[in-house]
């Protein structure tokens, strides 16, 4: 099975100027955008078996970017007026 990266743009297209705004703004918000698609790049080549790697590891790694999301759309939906 072929999976896919879950980049932020196309996670919460309606923020995609806003993420660009940020990341260029907000050293904050560009440093959890680069941890959350290495994350992101990690486990897509975990579940591509490309560099297998445990269940467990890999649900670490979710678990991780899955918490970055939520930390980058809270400061998503704070910056937006």
């Amino acid at each position: 099975m072929h999976y896919e990266h879950h980049d932020l743009v196309h996670e919460f297209p309606e923020y995609r100027e806003k993420i660009h705004t940020l990341k260029m703004t907000n050293n904050h918000f560009k440093r959890l955008f680069d941890n959350y698609h290495k994350l992101d790049r990690e486990i897509y080549r975990v579940e591509n078996d490309i560099e297998p790697n445990s269940d467990t590891t890999l649900e670490d790694l979710k678990k991780r970017r899955l918490a970055l999301k939520d930390e980058l759309y809270q400061i998503l939906r704070q910056n937006t007026h």
